[in-house]
């Protein structure tokens, strides 16, 4: 054989050596992905996760999920530019004092990158109710949110109620937040 042929098989065997190292990796990082995932899931029943996340309303505010024990929870994921979340949050605000006062906390995560942004949207739609900054998504991972709008609604106790995927009518909504409410 002469030299050139070998240059050629050499580069072959390095270019098929990478190419089967990186469909190697490839398949690792998708079995420890999927079963990440698996044990990651929340589902009716199980202890709500504790997070801290800074809230948008009070500079340097943080709040957090285990200071809320003994209140209902609704926690409500939501993006500026998620149309059916801006659908949803006019029936957020109208029932929220109402259930402020049952003793029911609406806390609504943001998840969009830019403060400007969410602002705007709180003055556009008059929010009263806390809104959290997610800017990493790690409370979102914790709690395994797919879509967008979702909202689960924890118990008094930090229990998971319920999980919705989508926009809530006010009587839906409403329905949620009498489930959770702290008995009298």
């Amino acid at each position: 054989m002469n030299e050139k042929t070998l240059k050629k098989k050499k580069k072959r065997l390095i270019f098929r050596t990478a190419m089967l190292a990186v469909m190697v990796g490839l398949v690792v990082f998708a079995l420890i992905s999927n079963s990440k995932d698996d044990k990651s899931v929340i589902a009716k029943g199980e202890q709500a996760p504790n997070f801290q996340l800074e809230s948008f309303g009070s500079e340097g505010e943080t709040i957090t999920l285990s200071d809320l024990e003994g209140k209902g929870v609704m926690l409500n994921f939501w993006a500026t530019y998620c149309e059916p979340c801006k659908d949803e949050m006019p029936y957020m605000e109208e029932l929220y004092p109402k259930y402020k006062e049952k003793g029911v906390e609406i806390l609504a995560v943001n998840l969009d990158s830019t403060d400007l942004v969410v602002k705007r949207f709180m003055d556009t739609y008059d929010i009263s109710f806390p809104v959290l900054r997610d800017k990493n998504g790690q409370v979102m991972d914790l709690y395994n949110i797919g879509p967008i709008p979702s909202t689960l609604f924890i118990s008094p106790e930090g229990e998971i109620v319920e999980q919705v995927t989508g926009a809530l009518t006010l009587s839906k909504l409403e329905g949620h937040l009498k489930e959770i409410a702290p008995e009298e």
